[in-house]
């Protein structure tokens, strides 16, 4: 990002996906309700003062309780989108560098695509267990406190692999998700127009073009995956096999069942997604001004 070897800010990938997670977290929370179909739940959920509302629009329902306390297992997601974003878009873009490194003659699809397919399947296999966890909690029914006792819930009845289940619907929406928009992000990043070095509005022409760029990529990345996190919110819910959980959904649904819950879907993905690549291109652009205010360079000529 911002033309810069990834591998020297690791920090900024971080930072910046633990500000995209935190500010995520309700939009997060209002996806899991809609798409795990408990929005007739959430209706009777919501806070009595805005109950006059949710009558009027019952649609605002899922929103509604999603913002309001209290907020379970806020901080287990905040760390688990933290560290698997930081990872996914930090791990890619250095991951791309290095292929390119050792295999100078491949195709640049693979210098794109293999990083982020690679480090998305590990990432989502490590996050699995807190992922399901953290849906479940967000059962407006739910009597479970917080994560670890979601965690307990789920291996008394489950088992051990009742953690895991979902994997298989969680890795066909996370990695498409986040190949499909690395690809966006660096096929914008060479489209885009270059930003004259010498304008005097270079830093906030600069950020601009990353806006441009990082809301493609969130967006791309959201409108293919919606499916598969109905499939997987409804597999925690059920806890049916892949297989029975799709049958059941067309079953109810017919094939609708791959739209539900894609409006606040497409904010709660395409948002974090679009602030982690915008705020890192922002962090990075910023980390380089202040090693240039010992006057070696004037700010308008970094690249």
């Amino acid at each position: 990002m911002v033309g810069s070897s990834a591998k020297e800010y690791p920090l900024e990938y971080f930072s910046a996906a633990a500000m995209a997670a935190t500010i995520n977290y309700p939009l997060w929370r209002a996806s899991a309700i809609g798409q795990a179909g408990w929005d007739r739940v959430s209706t009777r959920a919501v806070p009595v003062a805005v109950s006059g509302i949710v009558q009027a629009a019952p649609a605002v329902a899922p929103f509604l309780y999603a913002f309001a306390p209290p907020y379970k297992g806020m901080s287990a997601v905040i760390l688990g989108m933290t560290w698997a974003r930081a990872a996914i878009f930090w791990g890619s873009d250095v991951g791309k560098d290095m292929l390119k490194a050792a295999f100078p003659t491949a195709p640049s699809s693979f210098h794109t695509i293999a990083p982020p397919l690679l480090v998305s399947s590990a990432v989502q296999c490590i996050n699995q267990p807190i992922v399901r966890a953290s849906i479940t909690l967000q059962n407006p029914e739910s009597h479970l406190p917080n994560t670890r006792g979601a965690i307990r819930y789920i291996y008394n009845n489950h088992g051990l692999g009742g953690l895991w289940h979902g994997t298989s619907a969680g890795i066909l929406k996370t990695v498409p998700k986040y190949c499909t928009a690395v690809i966006v992000k660096d096929c914008m990043e060479s489209m885009l127009p270059a930003v004259d070095p010498t304008s005097p509005t270079y830093s906030q022409d600069n950020l601009f073009r990353s806006a441009c760029k990082s809301s493609a990529a969130g967006v791309a990345g959201a409108a293919l995956t919606n499916p598969f996190d109905v499939i997987r919110n409804e597999m925690f819910k059920s806890n049916m096999s892949l297989v029975d959980t799709v049958k059941s959904l067309h079953k109810e649904l017919g094939w609708k069942f791959m739209a539900r819950g894609i409006g606040k879907n497409m904010v709660a993905v395409a948002i974090p997604i679009a602030c982690t690549i915008f705020f890192t291109d922002a962090l990075i652009q910023k980390n380089k001004k202040q090693k240039l205010k010992g006057g070696e360079e004037e700010p308008h000529r970094i690249k």
